[in-house]
């Protein structure tokens, strides 16, 4: 059974294209779905799976309280597998098929407000660890990159006299995305007075990186912003992903075209950039509320 998983994420890698932090995430959905198989259900070979196998593996989860959002998408890995199977020859039949997906509970994302995200690029960049936080979450609400995509940024992909960035997303998407001035002066900052003195030495590729001089990670930019927030008085509920909502709210607010932020985005489905439109309406009710008299 495990030689089939390795050959399934071969194929996520070599012919899908997908991303690291993809496959890893298939990686531990489908190696927990493996273990529970062998471990509860005895099933030695993916030729025996039926239906009933995997119904009790999505009542299990839902005994574990999984939230229907994480039991969708655990199916849509179980799925897209047992189909790799079929193609491969490896199994006859599609035992998920038929199986109804649950329905997920649409959470609106959390957004800042845009005082509130004043207050957040408000840093005095007095030193190369501070030029480098005010470029770094000057640039997000600039672009509304992901934060996997800001960290992944190579100096080689920066076109300041241009004024844009170039980004490989998802599934190593090409974007190319505009900077604000505001964003552009902060990078030049950044580059003149703080990068090298963080880097020193070391042959480093990355934008931006921590304070040895390294690639900084995920979880570096995510303590980084807990820190700089609590700092700057923003006592808002944080998300790696907040400056991202936030720049894709705030332009459909002020009248972006909603085609435009789809693809600055990289969202491959328009559905997808369409729950900021959501967002803005429950906006405007809430300060409709709050400021009309008669509300």
């Amino acid at each position: 059974m495990q030689h089939a998983l390795e050959d399934f994420f071969h194929y996520l890698t070599v012919e899908r294209g997908l991303s690291p932090n993809t496959i890893q995430s298939y990686k531990r959905d489908l190696s927990q779905y493996d273990r529970f198989l062998q471990q509860e259900l005895g099933v030695k070979s993916w030729d025996e799976m039926t239906r009933s196998h995997i119904m009790k593996y999505l009542h299990h989860l839902n005994d574990q309280g999984r939230s229907s959002a994480t039991i969708a998408r655990l199916l849509s890995s179980i799925r897209l597998f047992h189909q790799f199977l079929i193609r491969e020859k490896v199994t006859e039949h599609d035992p998920s098929l038929h199986i109804e997906t649950p329905k997920k509970e649409r959470k609106l994302p959390k957004v800042l407000s845009s005082d509130d995200v004043d207050k957040l690029l408000n840093i005095h960049a007095k030193d190369p660890l501070s030029a480098r936080n005010k470029a770094m979450f000057e640039m997000l609400y600039a672009t509304g990159l992901r934060v996997t995509e800001l960290v992944s940024l190579k100096v080689t992909d920066l076109h300041l006299t241009m004024g844009f960035v170039r980004c490989l997303g998802k599934g190593s998407k090409e974007r190319i995305i505009p900077l604000g001035d505001m964003a552009k002066d902060a990078v030049e900052n950044y580059l003149q007075v703080g990068r090298d003195a963080l880097v020193k030495h070391k042959q480093t590729e990355e934008l931006f990186v921590n304070h040895h001089g390294n690639a900084l990670s995920r979880q570096g930019f995510w303590k980084v912003l807990k820190a700089v927030a609590r700092d700057m008085g923003v006592n808002k509920e944080l998300t790696p992903h907040t400056l991202r909502h936030s720049f894709a709210t705030h332009l459909l607010e002020n009248g972006a075209d909603l085609r435009a932020v789809q693809e600055m985005l990289g969202h491959a489905d328009i559905s997808t950039t369409q729950i900021y439109t959501h967002v803005s309406k429950t906006r405007l009710k809430d300060v409709y509320r709050s400021y009309h008299p008669r509300a």
